[in-house]
């Protein structure tokens, strides 16, 4: 793997002075990637094309007449929104009732180079392996991201014997909801770190020296580093990146994590930040189509390892905490459960499968932690600096483009509806929130205005009265909700604009994507895209183009996708 460099500096404690910090760098995150090979716009080339594409579309202003009654809140809680756990893989299924069931975090428990946890478990129940009292020893293992992992282990209502997520973080703040017994602090090794454009890198030597996480993060205070990371409430990595830059700002105090002054420093460090990816599989998914568009962003060592577009002229920067991928049993287990998991975590110790980790890439550079995991009950408040700050301050306004096409009819209409009220949850007050539909006619239902009681009301009677025919301009209706935001941005330059497009991705009249890329690059407003039954390689060009996301959402899970949207987004 030549020109791979790896800087392995550790954290070098320095501290940022509170107060006011102009923060002008922006933070592009993973769900990147040039799908259009044409240049983009500038802005106001793209704003003018905008203006003409959509004088020349056919829509019509239908406004809502009237409000539906809101349910009671639920609590905007990821948790509430949890789909039914078989929704995430059982990928090693023993036959054994007695089994002891394993979640593993994703990038361990899959395919290919992901699937060393799942090698050592098919090989585990296959070797013969008996308890003290003779009986078999076999598991099962789940495939699920440890941000998830601990949300369903909080809520408490199903729980697995064994927990092996990423890193430490999260079975700290599990053990604030149940007794988490460590069985092995270390299954495979691993760290996160910062990757980097050699040339990025080169550049921020000549300014700033030794590449630490510190320095990079004054870098990008500074304006000289755009970079991006991932939702710290679903990614390991993206939660140690973000106790990183809390720990920075803090001059490593834990006692100042969750301080006034340091999450007033972070909301400034947030200010131009548009989105971050839901998880580091989708950031490596993103980097793979394409990498011209982030210099900097945050991965773990085994995803960086064996992403191909990466093996080229990049550099990787360790930080944070080491994702030692621990073994934890989970609540009050048996005797029997509890030697099962022992046995299972001393099977993944022997000789062949520390050369087959090896050989999966959890070969992670020597790396000394400088950042220490603080309590649970610390790192949950962290994630709610998080979800409080993420914005910047800014105002956000969020436009949602609705496909009511007669290829909608059926489950796909019901999905959709649901998707909507469950958004409706996780969007606050203060931001403002619009409604386009389309079938072969683009439509104006809800002009932008603040999420009050009111608006929720027309909302939610928009989301009740779906109505699925006719044809699809999901394009034509992208052009109208990208209008109605630059109109709101023009009057108020300093909002944060979203557009969410929920669509089965089925275009058959008005504009297609070539008419609309180089203009949707150009406006820079992020076009986030949830398919139903969809063709997710048309969507995935769209949000694409400026680092958004495009998600899958079925009957089961849109609610929680919908939700983590939203709560990564805005």
């Amino acid at each position: 793997m030549t020109s791979r460099t790896v800087t392995s500096s550790g954290v070098a404690r320095r501290g940022l002075r509170f107060g006011a910090v102009a923060v002008t760098a922006a933070l592009v995150a993973a769900a990147c990637g040039g799908a259009s090979d044409a240049e983009p716009l500038d802005p106001a080339d793209a704003a003018d094309r905008l203006e003409e594409l959509a004088s020349d579309i056919d829509w019509v202003d239908n406004p809502i007449t009237r409000s539906a009654s809101i349910p009671p809140p639920s609590g905007a809680d990821l948790a509430n929104t949890l789909p039914p756990i078989d929704e995430f893989e059982l990928i090693v299924d023993s036959p054994l009732p007695s089994a002891i069931e394993i979640w593993a975090s994703t990038e361990k428990s899959g395919t290919g180079t992901d699937a060393w946890m799942t090698e050592v478990a098919e090989e585990f129940n296959r070797a013969g392996i008996t308890l003290a009292d003779g009986s078999p020893a076999a598991v099962d293992l789940r495939r699920i991201a440890s941000g998830t992992g601990y949300q369903f282990i909080a809520r408490g209502q199903e729980l697995p014997h064994g927990f092996s997520p990423s890193n430490e973080l999260w079975t700290a703040m599990a053990s604030e909801f149940q007794t988490m017994t460590e069985i092995m602090p270390s299954t495979v090794s691993n760290v996160a770190g910062i990757v980097m454009k050699d040339e990025t890198a080169e550049e921020l030597r000549a300014t700033y020296g030794e590449l630490t996480p510190e320095n990079l993060v004054d870098a990008v205070i500074a304006g000289d580093l755009v970079m991006g990371y991932t939702d710290p409430f679903a990614s390991s990595t993206g939660l140690n990146f973000l106790l990183t830059v809390l720990s920075s700002i803090a001059d490593g105090d834990e006692s100042q994590l969750t301080s006034p002054d340091v999450a007033s420093v972070f909301e400034q460090f947030q200010r131009q930040v548009p989105f971050v990816a839901l998880t580091t599989l989708q950031m490596r998914d993103s980097v793979e189509r394409d990498t011209g568009t982030l210099d900097t962003f945050v991965m773990e060592w085994q995803t960086y390892t064996n992403t191909d577009s990466l093996r080229d002229g990049f550099e990787f920067i360790p930080f944070g905490v080491r994702h030692d991928n621990p073994l934890h049993a989970v609540g009050e287990l048996t005797a029997a459960q509890t030697e099962a998991l022992e046995l299972f975590a001393e099977f993944a110790q022997r000789s062949e499968y520390r050369e087959k980790a090896e050989e999966f890439g959890f070969d992670p550079p020597a790396f000394t932690p400088r950042v220490e995991a603080p309590s649970g009950r610390t790192l949950i408040d962290v994630q709610n600096v998080w979800k409080d700050k993420k914005d910047g301050g800014r105002p956000v306004a969020t436009v949602f483009v609705v496909d009511v096409s007669g290829s909608m009819e059926g489950t796909r209409i019901l999905t959709l509806r649901n998707a909507m009220q469950s958004a409706r949850e996780f969007i606050k007050p203060e931001t403002k929130v619009g409604v386009v539909e389309f079938n072969d006619t683009a439509q104006k239902r809800l002009d932008i205005a603040e999420f009050d009681l009111n608006q929720q009301g027309r909302y939610a009677a928009i989301a009740e009265d779906l109505s699925p025919f006719g044809g699809t301009a999901m394009y034509d209706g992208i052009v109208l909700g990208l209008s109605m935001l630059d109109a709101e941005r023009t009057a108020n330059p300093d909002v944060k604009p979203i557009l969410v497009v929920l669509t089965d991705g089925q275009t058959t009249d008005g504009l297609r994507f070539g008419d609309v890329s180089q203009m949707i690059e150009g406006l820079r407003i992020p076009v986030y895209t949830v398919g139903f039954e969809a063709d997710l390689d048309e969507l995935g060009r769209v949000s694409s183009l400026v680092e958004a996301a495009s998600i899958d959402a079925t009957e089961d899970d849109v609610e929680f996708k919908i939700a983590a949207l939203f709560n990564a987004g805005g």
